[in-house]
């Protein structure tokens, strides 16, 4: 019996001390979970970035990882809701993702422009929508009207020159310093329409990054006013600007406001004069006067959009798919490293006039969306 008992006998220590091996483990398993936890808390984006920039390729479009990555940014819902560093970063990550154009997104898009603009009958005044002795009603100066002469009547092409989605794939090129060193010439130049705006340059200088083709350029007013002079002297050396850009056509916006509206049919005379074959086409006030109300229900509230803009939206009615270069309002790019305002030199625009970073904001949305592709980064 004393042997049974001796044999059954354990000692109390030893399993105090199992005891303690797994309080030790429990407490690691815990602390090791809490670290992991905070991590992905704390650094769980930069674990994506590092993840994303490592990936040698793009993601499908429609991948699990993009389309979380889209989400990211739709969550975003108006622009003061992130810091524009955290916009960036989740911008920069939807960058190793595949871009397709999302048709049915497209359309709806589309859709609502033509119900509300319909560029492909109003962009320009024409001898169609605009006959002879139409009292036409400024854009701006709403109060003012300009009674359509047969003088001015002439200077109206017969209909719209562009129809609904006529061409294919159109870039439409902003002046930013984003596009600097893009080397995106070729690729732009690709493109079966090119909009550009207010006649930037595009010589030697600057053609690798952001083309040469051009087949509609705007005009702002003010260019003329203040760099020839109104056109009151010398004529030649905006002829000769004009040169630049081959055989395009210029589009002015000459019924926002009376100021606007004699230097702006100067243009037409003084190409007139030297028999060019180019077109002048002007927008339509009422055209321009919807755009903006479009815009405002997006959230854009400005003075005036910018001629950027105003290109975008009517290439999405004229054109099958487009492509916005030179895009940006932000005195950084995406990486965070700082650029000058325009791709040729950090002239900044008048403060309050424009809403541009309300612009891209929603430029970026529709990217994501599959409606435009806005290029940021460096051209393959």
């Amino acid at each position: 019996m004393l042997l049974r008992r001796r044999m059954t006998y354990s000692d109390p220590s030893s399993a105090k001390d199992l005891l303690g091996s797994r309080s030790l483990c429990f407490i690691f398993i815990c602390a090791f979970g809490l670290v992991t936890l905070l991590q992905q808390i704390l650094y769980g984006k930069n674990y994506i970035k590092r993840y994303l920039e490592n990936y040698d390729g793009a993601f499908e479009y429609n991948s699990t990882a993009c389309r979380e990555l889209r989400q990211e940014i739709m969550d975003v819902k108006v622009l003061t809701m992130v810091k524009t560093s955290e916009l960036f970063e989740r911008w920069q990550n939807l960058q190793v993702c595949k871009w397709e154009q999302n048709k049915e997104e497209t359309g709806n898009f589309r859709m609502s422009l033509s119900r509300c603009c319909n560029a492909p009958s109003f962009l320009f005044t024409t001898k169609r929508n605009t006959p002879a002795g139409t009292k036409l009603r400024y854009e701006v100066d709403t109060s003012g009207i300009l009674p359509i002469t047969t003088e001015i009547f002439k200077m109206f092409p017969d209909d719209m020159p562009y129809s609904k989605s006529q061409f294919k794939k159109c870039a439409v090129i902003g002046n930013g310093g984003i596009i600097k060193n893009s080397k995106c010439g070729k690729e732009i130049d690709s493109s079966d329409f090119v909009f550009r705006c207010n006649v930037p340059p595009i010589n030697e200088k600057y053609s690798a990054d952001v083309g040469t083709k051009t087949d509609l350029v705007t005009i702002n007013p003010s260019i003329i006013t203040e760099r020839f002079q109104k056109l009151e002297k010398w004529r030649r050396p905006f002829y000769e600007v004009l040169q630049n850009y081959e055989n395009s056509s210029v589009v002015l916006p000459a019924f926002y406001n009376t100021r606007n509206t004699d230097v702006s049919f100067r243009v037409k005379y003084m190409l007139d004069d030297f028999d060019s074959q180019r077109g002048v086409f002007f927008f339509h006030p009422q055209y321009l006067l919807n755009v903006q109300r479009f815009w405002a229900v997006q959230g854009v509230r400005a003075k005036r959009l910018s001629s950027g803009l105003m290109l975008v939206t009517a290439a999405l009615e004229l054109c099958e798919e487009v492509h916005l270069y030179g895009f940006w309002a932000f005195p950084m790019n995406p990486s965070g490293i700082f650029i000058t305002h325009h791709y040729y030199d950090n002239v900044k625009p008048r403060p309050g006039f424009h809403a541009m970073p309300h612009e891209i904001f929603n430029f970026i949305h529709m990217h994501t969306r599959g409606i435009i592709k806005v290029h940021t980064g460096r051209c393959r």
